[in-house]
């Protein structure tokens, strides 16, 4: 059922009360979602209106990529899949038995690409760790349904596992960030049912979810439904916050203090979920970064989000 309604007078047609309630807090006082009437909800869930230096960090991200590409040379290429987009790039480090770290990039679930990633690998490579990054299939091409990018991610991470050892690495040792979009994937495959790819329920070791979106319900009412086709069963199947009995990974979450209000409550309140639950779980506060910034400290060891991930791989 997609539920891509009239945002200004929902209609619960056919959806569950509590989700219902719960997707539309609406009274009187023409409210949207909690205290955001739709302009408010929209421009909360849109980091260009939190972040007025996006293309000068991008600048700064591509010369980086240039610069790794020219010392590391091209990675190399794996299909995980049949389709073109489905494969990743691997950076191998030379240590026999490493751990990988897996990053699923961001753009809305409709833009990014793997080799533009390349800034991150000396990041792990240079610290005895392989760095992989999947490319996976985008919403226009999925007619706007997300369970298909969710399925390029977690059959991306099978992969990983199955061909590990066959790279010099430790399947036992996959660990796992994501940026945004990415995030919200980094925590869906953090909590997914891999017995559904054969795979152990302990695949994960760690998730390190930047900036992500963990509750689908808001984003589902923002301008966001414009171009990507939420359902009921897509919002409850694909929102981590719902699955927390399935993880098994230790999880750190992280946003910058300068990002959108709304994604530093979805960061704040899927941690505080996942604490309730006794599991372990971190949270990471970059202090006056923006949506943007904070994926630049992946750069360097030495950086936030470098520290932060190089921290989970024991």
């Amino acid at each position: 059922m997609t539920f891509a309604c009239d945002r200004r007078s929902f209609i619960n047609t056919g959806v569950s009360l509590a989700f219902g309630l719960a997707a539309c807090r609406r009274a009187t006082d023409d409210h949207l979602y909690l205290n955001y009437d739709e302009p408010g909800l929209d421009a909360a869930y849109d980091q260009r209106n939190w972040a007025d230096n996006i293309a000068d960090v991008y600048a700064r991200l591509d010369a980086r990529t240039a610069d790794v590409l020219a010392r590391f040379g091209e990675p190399a290429r794996h299909a995980y899949g049949p389709a073109e987009i489905e494969g990743l790039d691997w950076y191998p480090t030379s240590a026999p038995g490493a751990p990988v770290h897996v990053h699923l990039y961001g753009g809305g679930w409709r833009g990014g690409a793997s080799r533009r990633n390349a800034f991150m690998a000396p990041t792990f490579v240079e610290s005895g760790v392989h760095f992989v990054v999947p490319d996976y299939v985008k919403v226009q091409d999925t007619d706007g349904r997300l369970g298909p990018l969710a399925d390029d991610a977690c059959r991306a991470l099978a992969w990983v596992y199955a061909n590990a050892a066959r790279l010099r690495a430790d399947p036992e040792q996959i660990y796992i960030s994501g940026h945004s979009s990415g995030g919200h994937l980094a925590g869906v495959a953090a909590v997914a049912d891999w017995s559904q790819y054969d795979m152990p329920r302990t695949i994960i070791k760690a998730a390190l979810c930047v900036s992500g979106m963990f509750d689908l319900v808001p984003v589902s009412l923002s301008a966001r439904n414009e171009y990507v086709t939420f359902t009921e069963a897509d919002v409850a199947s694909l929102s981590p916050l719902n699955h927390l009995d399935r993880l098994t990974a230790r999880v750190a979450v992280a946003y910058g203090t300068n990002e959108s209000p709304e994604f530093q409550r979805q960061s704040i309140a899927f941690a505080d979920a996942i604490r309730t639950t006794g599991r372990p779980v971190d949270t990471v506060v970059g202090t006056n970064l923006n949506h943007f910034e904070i994926l630049e400290t992946f750069a360097s060891p030495d950086g936030l989000m470098g520290r932060a991930a190089l921290a989970q791989i024991v």
